[in-house]
């Protein structure tokens, strides 16, 4: 495709994106995740916010962790464009989230090429196949 073609096509998730696993210690996630809302685990011993959600802090090892509501805001720490799909190109990349934690994630509503470091997103929710929704990003 070409860069006019790209401006033309906003990257949004146009191929099949498969259902997460889902765990006993990720359910609380999804679940949320069904009613649009992103949630993350917080630890009560070190204050620390932690992406992916697991029963132990990875700062302290504490068992002591609650489920928090974020907005689901930050910036776009890095990201790679994959020219090569069938659906087109696409980017997926981290975003630092506001609340520290790095989330791996596709990048949709804007086109690749429009992309850069630093640019403010915020989660949205897009369908899997035969699944939960899985966070995305999009422009702020």
């Amino acid at each position: 495709m070409t860069d006019a073609t790209t401006k033309e096509r906003p990257a949004t998730l146009g191929r099949k994106i498969p259902a997460p696993a889902v765990t006993i210690e990720s359910k609380p996630f999804w679940d949320a995740a069904k009613e649009g809302r992103f949630l993350l685990k917080k630890c009560a011993e070190c204050n620390q916010a932690h992406w992916y959600p697991r029963a132990l802090c990875p700062f302290c090892f504490s068992d002591k962790t609650e489920w928090v509501e974020s907005p689901g805001e930050g910036v776009i720490y890095t990201y790679s464009v994959m020219r090569r799909s069938p659906t087109g190109p696409y980017a997926i990349g981290y975003v630092t989230l506001d609340e520290g934690p790095a989330v791996l994630t596709n990048f949709v509503d804007v086109g690749p090429d429009d992309l850069k470091i630093g640019m403010r997103v915020k989660v949205k929710f897009q369908d899997t196949d035969g699944g939960p929704p899985v966070p995305v990003f999009r422009p702020v």
